[in-house]
């Protein structure tokens, strides 16, 4: 995630460079054909027509950000979360090797998480925070989030089993596990649920379409003017073309991805100090980006 006030023109540029450049080469072109030619350019509406597409345009990006906005939204939840079961492990259950487990899955939950989403391999974290046995346990399911939720659980269930809580205590326990798995399955949704084709192959049409007719429709007005005028508006209509797809997938590991290593060393950090033990530092910004 960008972070700062500061507004990252640059960025822009760097993700539309490629369409920017054939259609600055298309109106240079345009106007050549418009100085040589004796040929006069028909009257488009280009403006009724651009006016149409920057409200497609707007539609999509609104519903990119929701889908960016729910997933921030999910890890807040699933931070909530971890700090509630540590708390519970920490007040609940007795000193013991059970609460240290628990919490330390949990971190390491997190870590899976993230690295699911974004299709990368947990096992280093889990056995860094949860040990060796943790990491086999989880490599062995698909789903290696679930599989140490579940071991969660198991520990909650011997420890009842133990008489270490009773049954009102495991609930408790239950009832938070049961709201990390709902965070869970929201994040999955977003991530294997695209938005439909539609809303990628009509706007990218579209805007590419009207930056053809644009500087057809402008080289009367603007003569020589026409490549900068042209490529000037065209490149609004991009930005907000790519804006929208950034935001499509908020888990893709981009500058535009919510900031899943951030979030995860906010768990590891509140969990640890909840242990007693030794955080790492929060992850600072690399290059204005909150990874």
């Amino acid at each position: 995630m960008i972070v700062g006030a500061r507004p990252r023109l640059q960025q822009i540029i760097l993700e539309i460079w490629k369409p920017l450049t054939i259609l600055f080469a298309w109106d240079v072109a345009v106007t050549i054909f418009h100085r040589f030619m004796p040929i006069k350019e028909p009257a488009l509406p280009v403006a009724l027509f651009g006016t149409a597409i920057a409200l497609f345009l707007g539609f999509r990006t609104n519903a990119a950000y929701a889908r960016w906005w729910e997933a921030r939204t999910l890890w807040g939840a699933l931070i909530n979360a971890s700090r509630s079961i540590a708390r519970l492990c920490r007040n609940v259950l007795p000193a013991g090797p059970e609460a240290e487990a628990i919490v330390l899955r949990q971190i390491s939950f997190a870590h899976a998480m993230r690295c699911r989403l974004r299709g990368q391999d947990p096992t280093e974290d889990i056995e860094r925070l949860a040990g060796k046995e943790a990491a086999e346990v989880a490599a062995e399911r698909t789903n290696r989030p679930n599989a140490l939720l579940e071991d969660m659980s198991r520990i909650v269930s011997g420890a009842r089993a133990d008489g270490k809580i009773d049954t009102i205590q495991q609930s408790l326990f239950e009832r938070v596990m049961i709201d990390i798995a709902n965070a869970q399955g929201g994040m999955e949704r977003i991530k294997n649920t695209p938005l439909p084709s539609g809303f990628e192959f009509m706007p990218n049409f579209f805007t590419r379409l009207f930056c053809v007719l644009l500087p057809i429709s402008l080289v009367e007005t603007l003569d020589l003017y026409t490549p900068i005028g042209s490529t000037l508006i065209g490149m609004i209509f991009l930005a907000a073309l790519r804006i929208g797809q950034d935001l499509t997938d908020p888990f893709a590991n981009t500058v535009h991805d919510v900031p899943l290593s951030t979030m995860c060393r906010t768990i590891e950090i509140d969990l640890l100090e909840s242990l007693g033990r030794k955080s790492p530092g929060p992850l600072p910004p690399v290059a204005g980006t909150q990874w």
